[in-house]
């Protein structure tokens, strides 16, 4: 049985636990990013601008991405609260940032991240994107981690014998009678770790950062590969407005970003870099 209230209670205020899993994400981000930067001998004048630009591209993109890809109805019934924590049904009422969607934020922080390369600390994107990854990587987990203490994203209904099972009651109002389901959340945490260690491990081990894109690459067609085989367990989480032999958007949507990571890998032997090089710009 999983009904844990959402966050603290704090006199009138509610700190949710959701918030505080993204203060947590972008918290051991800015830290290991820093880390790098330092094993890498690179000025860390520029971990600032990267932290700025990510968040904005995260937040912002994440919600376009829920909108557009799961709510398009938003645009015509609550118009502002697609760019703000609001709504306006009913009344004003402040929600916060909730509906998000990872494929939406992964393109806004693509983008983010190309201005940071060109103009700021003017390394080819791939370099950064290498060691955006591995920060991503964590950071999905913990989000994840806010998912689950939400009883949101929450997986399809499970055989009650199963080690698995979990009961979801705050989810009955969606979904009628509770039943047992799948804890997809913690599926996808779960596996966001091991693909962060595996990626902290080969920056730290091998020259593969010297290799640019090769750990982006790698990290984009194991995420999503999570990402799509998780979805089979999922509960729908709005209606699909795509799908294609029995697959759901979010599937669809991560097959593009599989096939880019496999051409990234390859195409990454053409960027490799020197050590000196690695530390530029000074």
């Amino acid at each position: 049985m999983w009904d844990i209230s959402p966050g603290i209670k704090l006199g009138p205020v509610t700190l949710h636990f959701y918030s505080l899993m993204f203060i947590f994400a972008f918290g051991i981000g800015y830290i290991l990013m820093t880390k790098m930067y330092q094993k890498d001998n690179v000025n860390l004048k520029y971990v600032e601008p990267i932290f700025t630009w990510t968040l904005i591209g995260t937040i912002l993109g994440a919600r376009m991405g829920h909108v557009i890809f799961y709510q398009p109805e938003l645009f015509k019934e609550d118009f502002w609260s697609v760019f703000l924590p609001i709504s306006t049904k009913n009344g004003l009422k402040f929600t916060g940032f909730s509906g998000l969607a990872s494929h939406g934020a992964t393109i806004a922080v693509i983008l983010t991240t190309l201005y940071y390369s060109f103009k700021i600390i003017k390394k080819n994107p791939f370099w950064v994107y290498d060691r955006l990854g591995i920060v991503v990587a964590i950071g999905g987990a913990f989000v994840r981690m806010g998912n689950f203490f939400n009883s949101e994203i929450i997986g399809k209904p499970v055989d009650p014998s199963s080690p698995f099972a979990i009961l979801f009651p705050q989810q009955s109002s969606e979904y009628g009678v509770t039943v047992p389901r799948y804890p997809t959340q913690l599926f996808e945490a779960i596996g966001y770790v091991l693909l962060f260690i595996l990626l902290w491990t080969l920056y730290r081990k091998t020259d593969k950062k010297y290799q640019q894109g090769w750990l982006f690459g790698l990290f984009f067609i194991i995420l999503w590969a999570i990402r799509f085989f998780v979805e089979f367990l999922k509960e729908p989480q709005g209606d699909e407005f795509i799908s294609f032999a029995g697959l759901n958007t979010g599937q669809i949507l991560s097959i593009p970003f599989m096939i880019a990571g496999f051409i990234i890998m390859l195409y990454s032997k053409n960027l490799k870099i020197t050590e000196a090089e690695n530390a530029k710009p000074e």
